[in-house]
């Protein structure tokens, strides 16, 4: 058997059944906060944009777009994407060389099981086969100091968990994994200098194009079946060398996984922790900040600390903002907190925020660097005009691996970003649905997302 052969063998014989208690929960946990940060980017200027492109394109009705009306499979993996993945709100993987967000293949995931009235269990194992591939690929073959982008891994997983939802066999799942992975090669510059809106779409693009090469592999069209292990295939071109023994793995991947505290880059989290830890000591006030220096691990320095990824200080969009650990430590010092709201165009560019983070200095630490990514350590210095100085240090936060997401904390969030878009009825409703969707149909809960309105109430 190829390597995608074996891959595609591990995808099939995927069950519920083979899942612990602790993963399921994590697992509808991961959709109920996916669902929260996609509702919540209904009116995002992107998202509406996107909205209007695919209503006028059209399309064959069987897949339900969050906020109503339907389109074909893939372009409502595109969109319901796009809206969970705008507001960089969500969850996360962190693998020593790459960091990832597995729940971008939910739009796949739901689409794909949508269009054949899958169960809420099937949606489910697809989620985790998602979770699974996503992750390990990850772990053995990272491309981000390559030159290349972490959907480069996601286009096997959103293939992969596609074609698990639409119940494909192993030689199409094989056949739809082979061409996302050969066609969805992404460069870094996504991610670097001054970000654009490709920044939050560049996953959706994955998931469209998975769910497509699903349903391409469904009506018998084929794909390399070396894309791995081939001449000039991922290994040979890519990533090197690496192993995977998927008759080996198990359906828990999901459990390594952590969620976004703060609506920012994830590893900004225990560095805002701290931030909001000072802002609230006796004595100090953001208004007499002189100096900001953090001290923090390689990887946050590089993507948002103004190291190899582009320098932080030139912020005028959401993208550049939400990636830009000067600009949120600041943000959070003036307002106490980093959510939606704080990246509204007007308060992104307003002038205390500007001068402020100014004032950030950001250094990497090797000691630092080497606990990561067990931990996300930070260690913050703020001095005042008078010369008091504050001082704290993070390992983690609520969320991490130390102190994971309770169904009950989920559901503050969630409430909190969707309460606006659907009322407390509706909101309650899709809660419910999804803290039982192993006993529910998918079309019960799409007909719920089908009746949140695309603007606040």
């Amino acid at each position: 058997m190829t390597e995608s052969q074996q891959l595609a063998q591990f995808v099939q014989d995927a069950d519920l059944a083979r899942i612990s208690p602790e993963a399921v929960e994590q697992l509808k946990i991961r959709v109920l906060d996916t669902l929260g940060v996609a509702i919540s980017a209904l009116d995002a200027e992107p998202t509406v944009a996107i909205r209007e492109l695919l209503t006028d394109l059209g399309g064959t009705p069987t897949a339900t777009m969050i906020g109503g009306g339907k389109t074909s499979p893939e372009r409502a993996a595109f969109y319901n994407s796009a809206l969970s993945r705008y507001l960089d709100f969500m969850d996360a993987y962190l693998a020593k060389g790459e960091t990832n967000h597995p729940s971008d293949n939910f739009g796949a995931v739901l689409s794909s099981a949508e269009s054949v009235d899958a169960s809420g269990a099937e949606l489910l194992t697809a989620f985790a086969v998602a979770y699974q591939v996503q992750t390990r690929l990850s772990d053995v073959a990272p491309v981000r100091d390559k030159g290349f982008d972490h959907t480069t891994q996601g286009a096997f997983a959103a293939a992969a968990a596609a074609a698990k939802a639409l119940r494909l066999p192993a030689e199409q799942i094989a056949n739809a994994i082979a061409m996302a992975g050969t066609a969805n090669v992404a460069l870094r510059v996504t991610r670097t200098g001054n970000l654009s809106h490709w920044k939050g779409l560049a996953y959706p693009h994955v998931s469209k194009e998975g769910t497509f090469a699903a349903l391409l592999a469904s009506r018998g069209i084929t794909g390399p079946e070396e894309v791995f292990e081939g001449n000039k295939g991922f290994k040979d071109s890519i990533a090197g060398d690496f192993e995977i023994d998927w008759s080996q793995e198990d359906l828990e991947s999901v459990t390594r996984t952590i969620i976004k505290k703060h609506n920012a880059e994830i590893h900004s989290q225990s560095a805002l922790d701290a931030a909001q830890e000072i802002r609230d000591k006796e004595g100090f006030d953001p208004d007499e900040i002189d100096k900001v220096h953090l001290t923090t691990f390689d990887v946050a320095y590089s993507i948002i600390g103004g190291g190899e990824e582009g320098d932080k200080q030139l912020i005028r969009t959401k993208e550049e903002a939400d990636h830009s650990l000067p600009w949120m430590l600041a943000v959070v010092f003036l307002d106490g907190h980093l959510n939606p709201e704080q990246y509204a165009p007007e308060r992104i560019t307003a002038d205390d925020v500007q001068a402020l983070m100014k004032k950030v200095e950001i250094t990497p630490s090797d000691e630092l660097s080497k606990r990561f990514p067990e931990h996300m350590p930070a260690e913050l210095q703020v001095t005042l005009s008078d010369g008091t100085e504050f001082s704290t240090s993070k390992d983690s936060y609520s969320g991490f691996h130390d102190d994971p997401l309770s169904w009950e904390q989920a559901r503050e969030k969630f409430d909190v970003l969707v309460t606006p878009f659907t009322g407390d009825k509706l909101r309650d409703e899709i809660a419910e649905i999804v803290h039982d969707l192993d006993n529910r149909q998918v079309s019960e809960l799409t007909e719920a997302l089908s009746k949140v309105s695309v603007s606040r109430g």
